[in-house]
């Protein structure tokens, strides 16, 4: 079964830094863009940041300047490292990817939880 795990949720203060990672299982050989979402108490799920096959990325505006995305091809591996946290980023965060180009990400993690303490 395919699978993406997450790690690195936790709590911390505002103005704080955390860094997730999402790895994906061995039964993935190679996946096309990578992103991850966050989804708080009571709100739809979000876009909060997504990286192509061509490391190119794309962010939120309310992460920009403040969030990172990066992957590892060769590791299957995708970070969003997290800056200058502030309490609205307390949320689930899910990892995410997409089997092929083209196509919405068809992969999922099961989330990790990051709270923001004022």
């Amino acid at each position: 079964q395919v699978q993406l795990v997450e790690s690195g949720g936790g709590l911390v203060q505002a103005g704080g830094s955390l860094r997730l990672s999402c790895a994906l299982s061995r039964g993935i050989f190679g996946v096309a863009g990578m992103g991850w979402y966050r989804q708080a108490p009571g709100k739809q799920l979000d876009l909060v940041a997504g990286i192509s096959t061509s490391d190119t990325p794309t962010y939120a505006e309310s992460v920009k300047g403040r969030f990172t995305i990066s992957r590892d091809n060769a590791e299957k591996m995708v970070d969003l490292q997290m800056n200058s946290l502030k309490p609205e980023d307390t949320a689930v965060y899910y990892c995410a990817a997409a089997s092929r180009p083209g196509i919405g990400y068809d992969y999922w993690g099961q989330g990790t939880q990051v709270t923001v303490s004022s």
